[in-house]
C-alpha cells in the first residue's frame, strides 16, 4: 500500500510538472483553456466510474455533486469570509454530507432503480437552483462573478496560477481514487460488483460499502464543479441539467471503465470531438451522436478498453510458448 502511494504521488508530480511546461511550449490560451475542461470534466467522468466501472452502479443523476461543487464554492467564495482552499474543503465536506443524504436512499435500490433515483435527486436540485433566484441567480446563473483573493503569495487571478492549481487540484482527487481502486476496498467493491449475493455471505457490509464508495464519488465530483467554477468565474443551472450526467456516460462509452484513466481519455476525446464540431457545423448534437455510435458500434466498448484488451491478448501470447517449453522440460512423473 504505501509503495503504490509512493508510486502514484510520484506519478502525479511529474504529470503536474509536464503540464506546467506545456504553456511555454504551447503559448495559447486555448490549450490551457481545454486542459482545465478536460480536468474538470474528467474529475465528473472519473468519479463516476468508481460507481459504474468498481462498483457495477450506474447513476444517470452524478451531475448533481458536480453542480453541488460549483454553486458551493461560488457562493462561499462571494460571501468574502472565506479563502479559496478554505472554499474548497467546504465545499468537499457540503458535498459529501449531501452524497451520504442521498445515497442513503439510492444504495438501497438496484439496477435501473437506483439509475433513475440519482436522475430524479439531480434533477430536484436543478429545480432549486433555478426557482432559488435570490441565491443562485435562476437561469442566469450565479452572478457577480467568484473574488479570487491572493492565498500563500499564490494570485489565482493570473492565468497561468489559476491553471497550475486547478491541475493541482486534478492530481490531488486522482492520487485518492487511484489508492481507492488498488486497496482492499476497492477490490472489495469489484467484489460486490461481479457478486453481491456472494460479498453478503462472506460477511461484507453490501449497502456501507455501496454507501461509502457513493460519498467519495460525489465528493470528487464536486471539485470538477469546483474547478469549472473558478475557470468561468461562476456557476450555471446547466451545470446540474440530466446532459451533464450524460456527456460523463458518454466520456465512459469512449474511454471505457476497465481502465483508471479511461474516463479521461474519454473526456478528452469528448471535448476534442466538441471542439471541432462546432468549429465546422451548426449540428453539432447530431454531428456527436453519430460519431459516438460508430465508436461503440464499431470497438463495442471503449477505446482505453479495447487497448487494454489488446495488450492483454498480447501478453497471453508471449507467455504461453515459455510455459509449453517449461511443460516439455519438465520430467515424467
Amino acid at each position: 500500500m504505501t509503495s503504490n502511494l509512493a508510486m502514484n504521488i510520484g506519478l502525479s508530480l511529474l504529470g503536474i510538472a509536464l503540464f506546467a511546461i506545456l504553456p511555454w511550449i504551447f503559448p495559447s490560451a486555448a490549450v490551457t483553456d481545454f486542459i482545465i475542461y478536460v480536468a474538470a470534466y474528467g474529475l465528473l467522468a472519473m468519479s463516476l466510474n468508481m460507481l459504474v466501472g468498481l462498483t457495477g452502479l450506474v447513476a444517470f443523476g452524478h451531475a448533481l455533486f458536480f453542480a453541488f461543487g460549483a454553486y458551493c464554492f461560488g457562493l462561499l467564495m462571494q460571501s468574502g469570509n472565506v479563502s479559496i482552499p478554505a472554499a474548497v474543503v467546504l465545499t468537499v465536506i457540503g458535498s459529501a454530507v449531501l452524497s451520504t443524504v442521498t445515497g442513503v436512499i439510492c444504495v438501497r435500490l438496484k439496477d435501473v432503480y437506483f439509475s433513475f433515483i440519482t436522475l430524479a435527486f439531480q434533477m430536484l436540485f436543478y429545480s432549486i437552483v433555478l426557482t432559488w433566484v435570490s441565491l443562485t441567480g435562476g437561469d442566469q446563473g450565479l452572478l457577480g462573478g467568484i473574488p479570487k483573493p491572493a492565498f500563500l503569495g499564490i494570485d489565482l487571478g493570473n492565468g497561468y496560477n489559476q491553471y497550475l492549481f486547478c491541475i493541482t487540484l486534478f492530481a490531488l482527487c486522482a492520487i485518492i481514487m487511484r489508492q481507492v481502486w488498488q486497496s482492499p476496498f476497492g477490490y472489495t467493491l469489484r467484489l460486490i460488483r461481479d457478486n453481491a449475493t456472494r460479498a453478503d455471505f462472506l460477511g461484507v457490509n453490501v449497502f456501507a460499502m455501496k454507501l461509502a464508495v457513493f460519498v467519495l464519488s460525489g465528493a470528487m465530483a464536486s471539485v470538477g464543479g469546483v474547478i469549472l467554477a473558478l475557470f468561468v468565474s461562476g456557476a450555471y443551472p446547466e451545470f446540474g441539467f440530466w446532459t451533464t450526467s450524460g456527456d460523463a456516460i458518454f466520456a465512459l462509452m469512449l474511454g471505457g471503465t476497465k481502465l483508471f484513466l479511461g474516463p479521461l481519455l474519454g473526456a478528452f476525446l469528448l471535448e476534442l470531438i466538441e471542439h471541432f464540431v462546432r468549429a465546422h457545423t451548426e449540428y453539432q448534437n447530431f454531428v456527436l451522436g453519430v460519431i459516438i455510435l460508430l465508436i461503440v458500434l464499431g470497438l463495442r466498448r471503449g477505446i482505453g478498453d479495447h487497448l487494454y484488451d489488446l495488450v492483454t491478448k498480447a501478453r497471453k501470447r508471449r507467455q504461453k510458448p515459455v510455459a509449453i517449453g517449461k511443460l516439455a522440460e519438465a520430467p515424467d512423473a
